[in-house]
């Protein structure tokens, strides 16, 4: 994958926000944190530059661009961080105010028709099957029109922190799924398995919040 462009683009956007977060949630000093922030960024690019590009209509790629990123402020880090603490200073780094309003745009288009086309059209390119670092999932409507189901059977996110080393890790960048629904405003997300905690599968279901 190129670093030019999208990946590029996150760094700049996300890169303050997760050195800022180095101090206020993992407690390391300002300087140190900026030690940590200028170790990841070639580690980034590394991680970036060994991943193959993304389809063109595959909805992931930011995903996996965000994982690269954790992925290296971790491996840069002079102590690896435990789970809890790592799902707070994951989701705190990448809620920041254009984050948020980001969230709670896609909000306003949850379950349009245009929403639920994309959904399926997803779930129909299977792109896993010839990007290993990308999603297959399978669209559950539900016959009461209360929401959906996206049902991953392949993660491109667990296959890069296994590379990584860090596949303990895994499920503090699964909990930013509730982040970013409660963000967003309009559906109550729910999710009983995940492929990193071992299920068979990540089912996030999305239900429209009664008002």
């Amino acid at each position: 994958m190129k670093y030019a462009k999208m990946p590029f683009g996150m760094w700049m956007l996300f890169a303050g926000s997760f050195q800022k977060q180095l101090t206020a949630v993992l407690g390391y000093d300002a300087d140190t944190a900026k030690a940590i922030t200028k170790k990841a960024k070639p580690q980034y690019r590394q991680i970036i530059c060994r991943l193959p590009e993304f389809e063109k209509a595959d909805r992931f790629k930011m995903n996996l661009v965000n994982c690269a990123m954790i992925g290296a402020f971790i491996l840069s880090m002079p102590q690896r961080p435990e789970v809890d603490r790592l799902t707070d200073y994951y989701a705190r780094s990448m809620m920041t105010k254009p984050m948020q309003w980001f969230c709670r745009k896609s909000g306003k288009s949850k379950f349009t028709a245009k929403d639920i086309a994309a959904m399926k059209a997803t779930a129909t390119l299977k792109a896993a099957d010839r990007n290993p670092y990308s999603w297959n999932m399978e669209f559950y409507e539900y016959p009461d029109g209360s929401g959906y189901e996206g049902r991953f059977t392949k993660c491109g996110i667990c296959v890069l922190m296994k590379e990584l080393g860090l596949y303990d890790l895994t499920p503090a960048l699964c909990h930013l799924d509730y982040t970013m629904s409660e963000a967003g405003g309009v559906t109550n997300f729910v999710r009983q398995y995940t492929l990193a905690s071992g299920g068979p599968y990540c089912d996030c279901r999305y239900k429209k919040k009664i008002n």
